[in-house]
């Protein structure tokens, strides 16, 4: 039978519907495209905002209208966080959360035998242990996501997620190289490791980040390592000169932020300040002279005056970003700030995003033009008419025209322009 995968959301999800298809396809069935005919849909849900929860129904009920006789599995964070809803919505024939995805392909063979729905949804538990499935394979060419955590215990006010995905579990260190080793042997050269709260890693078994950066590059195969988003309190000194000793570690650090403005922070239940935050992100560039600092920022959020926005907006021009994902605040039922006063109405939380997207743009390019006459090893990942395209360890996008066939090698670069949100630069022999 065939069986396509719809995946909604953040890479977690992505690499669980990776998990997912090889499960499937150990079990004898046929992995397809969305584009193609199949018999058997799985969707993968995002709950993070309300309108990920529209998404996932939008998705359902198109699937479903335009399928009538396919089987449809509905999985992933809104059936978790939202069991109730989840059960009352119609088209799917498979309703189960993201407890155990490797439970998936049995309830897809009892529905098959039996044509009665099935709705199974265990909730999270105290002290349960990591259990997404390895893979061996993803859907990029050079760069393969790995998930090495699951779960959060920081419980932010405007944050759904904790309920989704229960608490912190991680990934043992010895199935962490396993993996490495199998996607390197199928022609992977980059990981970047990623999870929930992927700073957490180690907390259930006294290891932390490091580890599990050191086991990935203990793989022949793979070139680089680079990080997912990570929370700024959970990076000390100490880690941060295990990973100057790791060769093959990427100094992209993606530190959420989310506000610059202190009152702001402490209403969202963040764990640090502007403060902290920029003592992190001066030695992080004090230990790599080359490192790229990106983030994501809030505005309107629940109570944000215009001073308060005004202060996030001084910080984010202060800590000169290479890149900062915007985006307003979604009220979210089942968390904290659902219940808090003095909301900010959508015209305003539009205006300040529009601002803040503007300044972060101006010091994104600002941050490219600083790289101007280095060299960086790039990893070329595309060609198009002579162009190949990659990446710097610090994530810097380049291009560059060449005529030798340099894809999916590493190449030293002199960064000679830039253009937009990308540098332009030669190859150097």
């Amino acid at each position: 039978m065939n069986i396509a995968f719809y995946t909604l959301g953040c890479k977690v999800n992505q690499y669980e519907t990776q998990s997912l298809r090889e499960e499937f396809a150990k079990a004898g069935y046929n992995t397809v495209t969305e584009k193609s005919a199949f018999d058997i849909a799985v969707i993968n849900s995002c709950t993070v905002t309300s309108e990920s929860d529209r998404k996932t129904r939008q998705l359902l009920h198109r699937i479903r209208r335009e399928n009538p006789d396919a089987v449809i599995i509905l999985t992933g964070c809104m059936v978790q966080a939202f069991p109730q809803e989840a059960e009352k919505l119609d088209g799917a024939d498979i309703i189960t959360g993201n407890t155990d995805i490797k439970n998936i392909v049995a309830l897809t063979e009892r529905f098959l035998s039996g044509k009665k729905r099935i709705f199974e949804v265990e909730p999270h538990k105290t002290g349960e242990k990591f259990n997404t499935p390895l893979i061996t394979s993803f859907a990029e060419r050079t760069r393969a996501y790995m998930k090495i955590e699951d779960g959060c215990d920081r419980f932010c006010s405007y944050c759904v997620i904790p309920y989704a995905r229960g608490r912190v579990r991680s990934k043992p260190v010895l199935q962490i190289r396993q993996e490495a080793e199998k996607l390197s042997e199928n022609g992977f050269s980059e990981i970047v490791l990623t999870g929930i709260n992927l700073s957490a890693y180690g907390k259930d078994c006294d290891l932390n980040l490091c580890d599990a950066v050191d086991a990935v590059c203990e793989a022949q195969g793979i070139k680089r390592v680079r990080l997912g988003s990570l929370e700024p309190d959970h990076i000390s000194d100490e880690m941060l000169k295990r990973l100057k000793g790791q060769t093959k570690f990427c100094p992209q650090f993606h530190l959420s932020l989310q506000s610059g403005c202190d009152a702001t922070l402490k209403r969202m239940n963040r764990h640090y300040d502007t403060g902290f935050y920029y003592d992190l992100i001066t030695r992080i560039r004090k230990m790599f002279p080359q490192a790229s600092i990106t983030t994501d920022v809030m505005v309107g959020f629940a109570g944000e005056t215009e001073d308060e926005f005004n202060l996030s907006l001084e910080f984010v021009r202060k800590a000169g970003f290479a890149k900062t994902h915007v985006f307003t605040y979604s009220r979210r039922k089942g968390t904290a700030a659902w219940r808090l006063p003095l909301q900010v109405d959508s015209a305003e939380k539009n205006r300040r995003s529009r601002l803040m997207i503007s300044a972060a743009a101006e010091i994104e390019r600002e941050f490219l033009r600083s790289q101007e006459g280095q060299v960086f090893p790039v990893l070329f990942e595309t060609v198009q008419d002579g162009i190949y395209e990659g990446y710097t360890p610090n994530y810097s996008r380049v291009k560059v025209k060449d005529s030798r066939a340099v894809l999916g090698s590493i190449m030293n670069v002199k960064i000679t322009d830039t253009c937009g949100d990308c540098c332009t630069g030669e190859i150097i022999f």
